[in-house]
This record gives C-alpha cells, structure tokens and sequence, in this order.
C-alpha cells in the first residue's frame, strides 16, 4: 500500500506522513504524560515509526534518493559544517543541566534521535524530493515553513505564544539550512546528525533568561539563513563555471 501511493504520488505520500508524525506524536506524549512516565509511549512510538519507514527506504532501494547516503563533492564547499557545530551546540549556550531522571533522559533522548531522523526524511526526503521535481525555489521555501511552521503544536504542550512564535522563526530558518544543504550535497545524514544533536541535548540545558534567548535565536536564524545562502549561491557559481 505504502509504495502505489509513493508511486501514485509523492507529494501526497509526503503528507501522508507529515500527518501521521505530528497526530501520532502529540497522542503518544499525551498518552505518556496520562499514565506518569514522560516520553514511554513516544519513544515506542519512534522507534516503530523509524523502523517502518527506514525499512520502505531500504527495502524500494530510495537510500540514495532520499538523500541517506555519502554526501557529493567537496568538503571544502561546505565550509567544513562548521555552521552545523554552531547549530549543535544551542543548548549548551547557558550551561549544562539534567532536567529529569535518568529514566525519563533515556527515554528522551530515544524520542528525539529518532525525530532527528523521521523529520529530515519526512520534511527533507519526502516532501522537498517530491516538490523539487517542478520547481526547486518553491521546494526549498515550503519545505522550510512547514517544518518551521509545524512547531505550532508546541502551543497545545503547553508553551507560551511568544517563545512559540520566536521557534517559528528560528525553525524556519534551520529548515532553510537543511533543506538547502540536502539540495546542494544530496544528503541528509549531516542535517539528521545535527538535528539529532539539537533536539536530544535540549534537556540538558540550562535554563537562560529571556534576553539570552532572544540572542541565541538571532544567532542561530542568521547563521542558518546565511549558510543556506551561501551554499546556494556556490551551487550557481559551479554552474556558470565552464570548467
């Protein structure tokens, strides 16, 4: 069933998914909190999500196609990821605190590698691989806001409006990044690495005040528009380059 509805149409299998991630998440962290242990469920529920789809992946041989395999080209044209490692590193900005017990870390963490690897292979593979084959401009920009504006749901867990709206942005932005960088490399391995890292160290940040908040995500929205940029207009450079 998964692969004639791929085959029928990508863009609607790509939203097929979004849909499942975020009401298979939400219930899954509600159910969690319901019965007392954060995160139980959704960690559950991640591995099975990440096992299914990784086992269509593979098994219609999409490895490549979906951009999980070796980057192309130079690592010089991608300014070593130093702007990756900037990205990463957020949540360690204010210090470093475990906001749980060890169980409640394990299960986090278990939940949010795998978010690293189904929202690039949902927001990045599917979605921006099916739209890119009529325009890529259009591509780039939608993958990008609805990855940065699928954060809303954040609003229902509890989260304050502003600091919402301001994850909307800096979202946004390091989905221009991601999107961009898999657009340029034909790979989404760094972008699930780097997106991994971000979401799993995020409960073991220290909290800041509001001002260092709004810092750090003008710096992370700067640096992601930025290298997105960059990396786009290094792809145009190479082909007005003759040699």
């Amino acid at each position: 069933m998964m692969k004639k509805l791929f085959e029928k149409s990508e863009i609607w299998f790509a939203v097929m998914w979004i849909i499942i991630y975020v009401v298979g998440f939400s219930t899954a962290d509600s159910i969690s909190e319901s019965i007392g242990i954060p995160k139980l469920v959704t960690a559950i529920f991640a591995l099975a999500m990440s096992a299914v789809l990784f086992g269509f992946v593979k098994k219609n041989d999409l490895t490549a196609y979906f951009g999980l395999c070796g980057m192309e080209g130079s690592s010089r044209k991608y300014l070593y990821f130093l702007p990756l490692i900037l990205i990463s590193s957020v949540n360690f900005w204010n210090g470093v605190s475990c906001n749980g017990s060890a169980v409640e870390a394990i299960l986090f963490v278990i939940s949010m590698l795998c978010v690293g690897l189904l929202e690039e292979l949902i927001f990045r593979g599917f979605l921006f691989r099916a739209m890119c084959q009529d325009n890529v401009k259009t591509a780039i920009v939608v993958s990008s806001l609805t990855f940065g504006f699928g954060h809303i749901v954040n609003l229902f867990r509890g989260e304050a409006l502003a600091e919402t709206l301001i994850q909307l942005i800096y979202a946004s932005a390091i989905g221009f990044c991601f999107t961009v960088l898999f657009y340029v490399s034909k790979s989404i391995i760094p972008c699930i690495i780097a997106h991994a890292v971000v979401n799993s160290t995020s409960m073991f940040c220290m909290d800041g005040n509001w001002t260092m908040f709004l810092i750090s995500t003008a710096v992370i929205t700067v640096v992601g528009v930025a290298y997105g940029v960059y990396l786009l207009r290094s792809v145009k450079k190479d082909e007005s380059d003759p040699a």
